[in-house]
């Protein structure tokens, strides 16, 4: 059987998605016996992606052992790191193990073009758009002009009010408030009052 063949795009994706498995089939010192391969092809007909311990220090050998195993079932090597191997092999049958990316939900960005809409607004539902916006805009600019002409007719009254002279406070005595210790120090600093240097 023809070995499988993948791009390195495609075995870079399949290693990462490989990462968070753990071996499922462990191959001892008999090395590959019919009983080992039958137990691959089974977990590869499940998994399609599956990870394999190799009992031994002999890294010559878990290659020979992976080249082997990938020629015996139509597999693809996707990598052998220590005495762990990771092979591919996809079946029509299952759901693809490399399915179209999936969106990660993020927080909704805005376009530069689009009005802003504030949490609770759009939390109830209610979207801004360009023409609602400027209604809003024409209506708070009617409700200023408004605002603003009875501002201009109530005017000559304000001015009566600033303009009329008011007459001088009476001056505050201090011998009744009490100061912090802050101004005691400066007093006596001064010679007012208190302890101090004479």
């Amino acid at each position: 059987m023809p070995k499988l063949n993948l791009t390195p795009h495609e075995r870079s994706e399949l290693r990462a998605a490989a990462h968070a498995l753990r071996p499922v089939v462990l191959i001892g010192d008999n090395g590959l016996t019919d009983a080992v391969i039958k137990e691959i092809t089974v977990h590869l007909q499940a998994h399609q992606l599956i990870k394999i311990r190799v009992a031994g220090d002999d890294r010559q050998a878990r290659l020979t052992m992976l080249e082997q195993i990938c020629d015996a079932l139509d597999a693809a090597p996707i990598h052998h790191l220590g005495k762990i191997l990771t092979i591919y092999r996809p079946n029509i049958e299952r759901p693809p193990v490399l399915g179209a990316p999936v969106e990660k939900p993020t927080r909704a960005v805005r376009k530069p073009s689009e009005p802003y809409t504030p949490k609770k607004l759009a939390a109830s539902g209610i979207q801004r758009t360009r023409k609602t916006e400027r209604a809003r805009r024409a209506e708070m600019q009617a409700e200023r002009s408004s605002t603003q002409e009875k501002k201009a007719s109530a005017a000559p009254r304000s001015v009566q009010k600033f303009s009329a002279v008011k007459p001088a406070a009476a001056p505050r005595s201090n011998t009744n408030r009490p100061g912090s210790a802050m101004s005691l120090r400066a007093g006596a600093r001064r010679g007012l009052g208190g302890s101090g240097k004479r």
